[in-house]
């Protein structure tokens, strides 16, 4: 079992920024890929990205290139996502997951923390 927590999301204006964490405990966090999922009001939860267990692969949203950055530090068994000239699009439950498939585009990812909200003024 892997336990998620994610941390840092809040009220931004747009062309601001947040970085948001997820903490992983519980079982070895070893072999994991992690990946940002995020859920506005009325719509289905959707991918914004993924990163593989040695960081040697990134996946994102093609909504977001360019303006987040996931990274991860293993020995603190954390995951981040840096996001940078945000939106008000961006407004969301932001998810992160865990899985051993790898950094995967789709929902069907084993743990999942509670999210955090961000939100994004105009």
């Amino acid at each position: 079992q892997v336990q998620l927590v994610e941390s840092g999301g809040g009220l931004v204006q747009a062309g601001g920024s947040l970085r948001l964490s997820c903490a992983a405990s519980g079982r070895t966090f070893s072999g994991y890929a992690m990946g940002w999922f995020r859920q506005a009001p009325g719509k289905e939860r959707e991918f914004v990205a993924a990163i593989s267990w040695s960081g040697g692969k990134t996946n994102y949203a093609d909504s977001v290139k360019g303006r987040f950055t996931i990274s991860r530090d293993n020995a603190k068994n954390t995951v981040y996502l840096q996001m940078n000239s945000l939106k008000p699009e961006d407004t969301a439950v932001y998810s992160c997951a865990a899985d051993l498939r790898g950094p995967a585009y789709d929902s069907n990812w084993r743990y999942w923390g509670q999210g955090t909200q961000v939100t994004v003024s105009s």
